[in-house]
């Protein structure tokens, strides 16, 4: 190796070495939230229409409800919750899913979140919610999520 190539080698390292102590972003790290005392209702009025399900088939509205508890000491954001909705027959409601929503926001500590769902029409009550658990951000990542002033 000639000259030229030490040094750029020695670069290389130099610069391989300064970047490793650089912190990475910490949107980078899920951090787990844990879910539980999950219910469901009928959601208001007012939200009917506005969640459907992603096909011209009738569906209902509904909110799943419950509590995370977030046990860092860090405000988690954009936490993707995965579970799943059986109807009251025990059939799927989300065939091929397992994501149903997103807490955009996750204090320390325990919280109470809702996520609105829907379910196609033909599909029995009582829902079972089963599996559920939460997973998020200490930073935003989804920035079309938020208004313009909020980034």
């Amino acid at each position: 190796m000639g000259r030229q190539g030490l040094l750029v080698s020695f670069v290389a390292g130099c610069l391989w070495c300064l970047l490793s102590w650089l912190p990475f972003s910490q949107a980078e790290a899920l951090t787990p939230i844990k879910l539980y005392d999950l219910s469901y209702e009928k959601c208001p009025a007012e939200m009917q229409g506005i969640v459907t399900s992603g096909s011209n088939r009738d569906a209902n509205c509904f909110l799943i409800k419950g509590k995370a508890k977030n046990a860092t000491n860090k405000f988690i954001v954009d936490a993707d919750v995965f579970g799943r909705i059986y109807d009251g027959n025990g059939s799927p409601t989300f065939e091929n899913r397992g994501r149903v929503g997103t807490i955009m926001e996750v204090p320390p500590g325990e919280s109470d979140f809702e996520i609105p769902v829907s379910v196609a029409a033909n599909q029995p009550e009582p829902l079972q919610l089963k599996q559920f658990k939460a997973s998020g951000f200490t930073s935003q990542v989804r920035p079309f999520y938020y208004d313009n002033d909020d980034i």
